[in-house]
């Protein structure tokens, strides 16, 4: 005759061995977190290299905004204008707060009837250098 339950078995841990639990130890836990610090670490790093860069790269937008605005404007004035006559340094009277704005006008020994200008733009710790060719038009 067999019994209901006589698929169970009643098994024992023998003497001396520890069963096995679910979950994790102190070590693993204290392993885990430790390299979870680490990587937040270097997150934070690049975070603070990237805002660096980002402010860098808005001051020098700035500057060449700047510049290209001001050559723009020495480029539409007509060859014989005083702003355009060989010397220099001129300076921008009415630059934005912050900045300067200097020129310089060269004869180009080369080419007849054209003059070289090199625009400088200073401002928040940074130059930008700008150098255009003007012709006189026929």
């Amino acid at each position: 005759m067999k019994l209901e339950n006589e698929h169970i078995v009643d098994r024992e841990t023998p003497k001396g061995t520890l069963k096995k639990q679910d979950g994790f130890t102190l070590i693993e836990v204290l392993i885990a977190l430790t390299i979870f610090s680490v990587g937040l670490l270097a997150i934070a790093a690049l975070q603070t290299s990237a805002i660096r860069m980002n402010s860098t790269g808005n001051r020098l937008t700035e500057l060449s905004t700047l510049g290209i605005d001001r050559l723009e404007n020495l480029m539409s004035l007509p060859y014989t204008d005083p702003l355009l006559a060989v010397g220099g340094p001129y300076t921008d009277p009415t630059p934005p707060v912050g900045y300067t704005v200097n020129w310089n006008v060269v004869q180009d020994p080369l080419v007849a009837n054209t003059r070289q200008i090199t625009l400088t733009v200073n401002g928040n710790g940074k130059t930008l250098r700008i150098v255009s060719i003007r012709c006189r038009s026929l």
